[in-house]
């Protein structure tokens, strides 16, 4: 009886990984993937980004950039109902502004 309710709601998400042409540099983002990723939530789907961008095997054919790492910037595109970008820290994922992608 309960349990629709408490169902978690998957969303598909438009991600675009962003990345400088070396790493450590903060200027410079090119985009460097584009992909959908399911996911509960934003955190859910930043997690599943991670996992699949730092495991060679778990990591699409088609993709030529580098590992994720601190500095990265992952842009979660919902349409209409907003962009959302995350900058990986040591800590995680923080949320930022547009701005910082340059």
């Amino acid at each position: 009886m309960y349990t629709l309710l408490l169902k978690k709601r998957i969303t598909s998400y438009d991600v675009t990984i962003f990345q400088t042409p070396k790493f450590g540099e903060k200027k410079g983002y090119q985009d460097v993937y584009r992909f959908v990723m399911e996911g509960n939530n934003h955190k859910d789907a930043l997690q599943k980004v991670f996992q699949t961008f730092n495991v060679t095997d778990r990591m699409p054919n088609d993709y030529q950039a580098r590992y994720l790492s601190t500095g990265d910037i992952v842009l979660i595109d919902e349409g209409k109902k907003g962009q959302f970008y995350y900058k990986l820290n040591p800590q995680g994922w923080n949320k930022i502004n547009r701005i910082h992608v340059r």
